[in-house]
């Protein structure tokens, strides 16, 4: 198992989103504390550790340390605003 941490920028990000798309992103964030690349997620060019996954139209960038066994969730935003 993972430990699943929310940077302050993810909390706002989640706090902004409407109820039906915050439980699908919070379901999708838990279940990264069993597996920290699920099907579907890519890793970020430029980054060291920077993954994705979607969520509809949304995306959570987070980063995973391995050796820690920790999973640090950065951004959870809109695709068309999530990369900038």
């Amino acid at each position: 198992m993972y430990r699943v941490l929310l940077e302050r920028g993810a909390e706002k990000d989640l706090a902004r989103l409407s109820s039906e798309v915050h439980e699908r992103v919070i379901a999708a964030i838990t279940a990264l504390a069993l597996d920290p690349r699920p099907p579907g997620c890519r890793k970020l060019t430029g980054g060291k550790s920077d993954w994705r996954i979607r969520i509809g139209d949304y995306r959570v960038v987070y980063e995973i340390a391995d050796a820690i066994r920790i999973v640090r969730v950065n951004r959870v935003r809109h695709r068309r605003e999530v990369y900038r």
